[in-house]
């Protein structure tokens, strides 16, 4: 059975081109729902014209969708609640040296 960690885990190998952090860290990621073998992601990015919009959220469904046991991976992009810097992690604010 697939489980949110290793949902996550994967999403931690997901970058936005102009970003040198993982979509996890940057707050990116809004929720995971998995329902047996079907996984549900909801995101959003950090400016709603993001000119990497479709990579970025392909890349997200493509590595959910590689996860052993994984029969479908949807990709759900949300401008509400808008992203803003309060959402990074603290191991992302070291790495953009802000903290």
């Amino acid at each position: 059975m697939v489980t949110n960690e290793q949902v996550y885990e994967v999403l931690r190998n997901c970058y936005d081109p102009e970003i040198p952090v993982n979509l996890v860290d940057l707050g990116l990621i809004y929720d995971v729902q998995v329902d047996d073998d079907h996984v549900n992601v909801v995101m959003t990015l950090t400016a709603r014209g993001c000119p990497a919009h479709s990579f970025i959220s392909e890349q997200v469904r493509q590595q959910v969708a590689e996860i052993p046991g994984v029969k479908s991976a949807n990709v759900q992009v949300v401008w509400d609640p808008p992203w803003d810097i309060s959402r990074l992690s603290e191991a992302a604010k070291k790495q953009l040296g802000l903290s």
